[in-house]
Order: C-alpha cells, then sequence, then structure tokens
C-alpha cells in the first residue's frame, strides 16, 4: 500500500483509511482471538474515530474500527497503530501482530499493532502516571502507581478477549478490544474497591484511559492494577485437593484434610470482606446500596422466566442425547414447571427486607487466584452474556455467593464422574459421595461468608430472607449453566440438573404443608 500522506497525517488522511478498510482490516481483523463477529456474516469494517496519541519522537493512532453485519448492530473495536520503519524495532513484533506493509509519503514501513511497540507502551504508562489528557484520551492515575524512572513492558502471550500487558514486572494492563457505550464496569469496580471500599484482596487499581465524548458516556479503552503474585486460580487448586478424595473413593474411604476446610472458609471471609467493601457508605448512587424495589423484582423475575422457557425447550429438543442419570434428573425439572413458575411469580410480589449492592457479577472458582496463604479476586467486567447496563445493576450479594456454591458443586462432579478412579462406580453411588462432600464444603463456605457479616446486619433481613435468596440466584444459576451444558457438553448435564433438583427440592418445603416455618427460622445449610 502507498500513499503520499505522510504518517503524521493518517487522522485526516481518509483514502488511506477507506483503503485499509477495504483491503486490509477484514483479512487482519478475522485472525485476532479478540473479535468476536466472526461467526456473523459481516458487511465490512470501517475507522469509526481515529484518536491520536503524541509520542516523543512518534505518534500513535487509537483506532475505533466498526464491524458492520448484514443483520444485527454493529459493532466497535479498538485497534492501537504503529508505524514501524526501523527494521531491528519491527523484529521485536510478532507476526500476528502485522497488518500490512505501507508507504507513507517518503517512508516505507509496517503497520502493526501498537501494542507490540515498546514505544507504545511506555507513552501509555507516562500519560497514567502524570494524569494527563491528549485530545479525547483522559489518562486517570489510580493509587496503586508509583513512579518510575525506566519503563520496561511486554505483552502477555495470552489470545483472549482483551490483551494484557505488564510494566516493570509491577503492573498488569488490560486493554479491552470490544468498546461499549458505557463506562466498562470492571473499572469502576476496581477503583471503588480499592480507593473507597479500602479491600485489599484484589489487584490494586493503579489507573484507566476512556474516551471522552461530548453529551456521552465515556468509553473504557484500558485499565492498570497492581501484579500479583500467584500459583493458580482456585478451580485448579480445588482439583488438587479433591485428588486426595477421589484416590479415596473407591476404597470406601471418605477423606477431607482440615486444611481445604480452612482455605474453603478463607474464601467465604474474603468474599464477605469484598462485599462490606461494596457496601461501604458512598455519596456516589452507582454505589450506594438500595431496596429490593418493584422495578428490580419485575426486571429479575422476567429475565428469569424467559430463560427458563428457552431451557425447557432445549431440555425437551435435547431429551434424547442425555443419558440415563441425566435424564431422570431432567424429568423431576420437567415435572416441576408449574411449581418453579409459582415461585418465580411470587418473587415480583414478596416483601424483601435485604439490601442490594454492586456485587463482582461472574464469581467462581476460576476467578480467585490463590496466593501462597491467600486469595486474590479478579475480573469484575460481570457476565459476559449481559450488557453493560445490565452488569451494573445491583443484585443481593448472594447472587455471588450463589455462583461460587455452584463452583464447588462443579469441581466435585467434574472430579468424580470424569475420572478413570471411578469409572466403576455406578452413577448413582457417585452422586451420593460427590453430595457429601459438596454439602460439607457449601456449609463451611457459609459459615465462614456469614460469620464475617455478623448478625444482625443491615445487608440481609433474616436467615428466612437469606435463605429464600440463596434459593432464587441458585436456581437461576444452575438454569443458566444448563444451557452450555446441553449445547456444549452433553455428558456435564447432569451437574446443573442436579443443582436445579436440589433446589426444587428446598421450594417443595415452601408449599402449603411443607417445612415452611422451620426454614424461616433454620440456620442457612437448605440446597
Amino acid at each position: 500500500m502507498i500513499t503520499t500522506q505522510p504518517w503524521t497525517s493518517f487522522l485526516i488522511d481518509t483514502d488511506s483509511q477507506q483503503l485499509l478498510s477495504e483491503t486490509v482490516l477484514p483479512a487482519y481483523i478475522n485472525t485476532c482471538r479478540w473479535f468476536a463477529g466472526k461467526a456473523r456474516q459481516q458487511a465490512g469494517f470501517s475507522f469509526s474515530t481515529i484518536l491520536p496519541l503524541p509520542a516523543s519522537e512518534s505518534i500513535f493512532y487509537l483506532a475505533i474500527i466498526e464491524a458492520r453485519y448484514s443483520d444485527g448492530e454493529p459493532e466497535q473495536y479498538l485497534l492501537p497503530l504503529s508505524f514501524i520503519t526501523d527494521a531491528s524495532v519491527l523484529s521485536n513484533v510478532p507476526e500476528k501482530g502485522w497488518l500490512t506493509e505501507v508507504t507513507f509519503g517518503n517512508a516505507t514501513g509496517q503497520l502493526v499493532d501498537a501494542i507490540y511497540d515498546a514505544d507504545f507502551r511506555e507513552a501509555l504508562y507516562h500519560n497514567l502516571l502524570a494524569n494527563r489528557i491528549e485530545g479525547d484520551i483522559s489518562f486517570q492515575k489510580g493509587k496503586g502507581l508509583l513512579a518510575s524512572d525506566t519503563v520496561l513492558s511486554r505483552v502477555l502471550p495470552v489470545d483472549s478477549s482483551n490483551s494484557a500487558l505488564v510494566f516493570n514486572e509491577m503492573y498488569f494492563m488490560k486493554l479491552y478490544r470490544k468498546l461499549f457505550s458505557l463506562t466498562n464496569p470492571e473499572v469502576e469496580m476496581v477503583a471503588f474497591l480499592t480507593e473507597t471500599g479500602g479491600f485489599e484482596a484484589i489487584p490494586a487499581y493503579a489507573g484507566s484511559f476512556t474516551w471522552q465524548q461530548p453529551g456521552q458516556a465515556d468509553v473504557t479503552l484500558g485499565m492498570m492494577q497492581r501484579m500479583v503474585a500467584n500459583d493458580k486460580d482456585s478451580w485448579a487448586m480445588t482439583g488438587d485437593y479433591l485428588n486426595d478424595f477421589l484416590y479415596a473413593v473407591p476404597n470406601r474411604v471418605f477423606m477431607v484434610k482440615e486444611d481445604v476446610f480452612e482455605k474453603v472458609a478463607l474464601l467465604g471471609q474474603r468474599t464477605a470482606e469484598m462485599h462490606l467493601a461494596l457496601y461501604s457508605k458512598t455519596d456516589d448512587p452507582a454505589f450506594q446500596s438500595e431496596p429490593f424495589t418493584d422495578e428490580y423484582r419485575t426486571f429479575l423475575a422476567g429475565r428469569f422466566t424467559d430463560l427458563l422457557e428457552r431451557r425447557y425447550d432445549l431440555l425437551v429438543n435435547n431429551y434424547g442425547r442425555l443419558d440415563e442419570q441425566a435424564q431422570r434428573l431432567a424429568w423431576v425439572f420437567m415435572e416441576a414447571k408449574e411449581m418453579i413458575d409459582d415461585f418465580v411469580a411470587d418473587f415480583k410480589t414478596r416483601e424483601l427486607g435485604s439490601c442490594r449492592t454492586r456485587i463482582h457479577g461472574d464469581y467462581h472458582l476460576g476467578q480467585v487466584l490463590a496466593t501462597q496463604n491467600d486469595y486474590v479476586i479478579i475480573d469484575f467486567e460481570g457476565e459476559p452474556e449481559s450488557t453493560i447496563a445490565e452488569r451494573k445493576i445491583k443484585h443481593s450479594p448472594l447472587k455471588d455467593v450463589a455462583g461460587m456454591i455452584r463452583s464447588y458443586h462443579y469441581a466435585v462432579s467434574a472430579k468424580l464422574f470424569n475420572a478413570s478412579e471411578t469409572e466403576g462406580i455406578a452413577p448413582d453411588k457417585l452422586q451420593v459421595v460427590s453430595d457429601r462432600w459438596y454439602k460439607l464444603i457449601r456449609d463451611t463456605y457459609l459459615d465462614a461468608y456469614l460469620g464475617t457479616f455478623g448478625s444482625p446486619h443491615p445487608m440481609f433481613y433474616d436467615n428466612g430472607e437469606i435463605n429464600y435468596l440463596l434459593l432464587i440466584y441458585l436456581l437461576e444459576k444452575a438454569v443458566y449453566e444448563l444451557g452450555y451444558e446441553i449445547s456444549y457438553r452433553p455428558t456435564w448435564v447432569k451437574i446443573p440438573l442436579k443443582g436445579i433438583v436440589d433446589v426444587i427440592r428446598e421450594i417443595e418445603k415452601l408449599q402449603p404443608g411443607g417445612h415452611h416455618r422451620q426454614m424461616a427460622s433454620a440456620p442457612l445449610h437448605l440446597v
């Protein structure tokens, strides 16, 4: 590609922009892991906005690329651009970051994704440190960022929906690729937890930068946090300490080491401390606690009803693919449809005295890093399938608790039902054994969680309401999980189905002639 305009004029060089849009962007963007539109019928790409970022000896551009489709709304993606003419500098850029060879004016070089250019990464760092505003790009320094004379940076070799940069082996920057018309909830959450809530079990907020548009919400482009040394995430760690349990099962020995309970209790404590931090008094309406309003109950019940209908249809259409154990569980779920519908309808009118706050929103063992003696909670972007506005809706923190409880259920079920050591054991027997482990771990986690809050606490009205809300969120989570397993892992369908059936058994106790009165005053050991 050849253009008579210099690189410094790319912002107004519409001919070059159009040529790149037509001949380079379609092929390049479809090779990028962060591009989510590969499966859609594409109608073209274009430069929606170009934000210049001057540096000491060069200029970079933060290009906002619009991806258009034959059906549905277009999407916007961030593609920072650097023009490299020095062969020695280009040798440090992996080929997956090369867009095309190009001549701008009298200079020939390679147009690359700027994250692979060390000068671009250094420019991001210094702009954050200085709280600088460059045109429509606003950099905000966080308390966790310290000044440094030298900047050593690298790109983490992970392919995901965002890009990850490391600075001085102290800071981790997430560059958001798919952009939304609202400030990213992760930035809001991490900044609030660090700088208002004083919560220390997360990587400290070091800063962020946004695209500011007059009369519109700021669009988050990137966020920096302190790096945390960790051994593995808690899903992997849980798998490790399930191994001892797994190896004992064929010998009819039930074995759980005491340090397992200690680790689970510590995670329950850290979860409660996170929620207490989110309950911190603040003048920011985005983080002030709220009651259970009619609007919220209607929203949640409506979303849940729609989810249930889609899952029922999916289950009916795939019933013949399920194994015998899963079919039995599926039958219980389908038979209980009317009772579940009544349970959800009751939620719309029930008076609730507990509070709602911002929550993690996608809380499970994979979102918790295990350090040598503690935990660090990460990834506050929220539910992947929800809109940005929905991710900012306030819920009971018990929604997070339900997510972690379901994660523990998955951990033991996946381990026992998919291990060669248990191949000769009947599925029903494995179910009994896995339930024993799960209930012990669940109760340990919940005891530590609620014990950290103390009783009474204004977050929760009473034990009966805690039990009721947990059932709502556990059922919603398990029904949500069911869709993925039916579509992609049919042999795992029994895991969310068992979670659903467990909740159904508890809902039955709430029916006339059940054990409603006993539940309302009982400790939180329901499911």
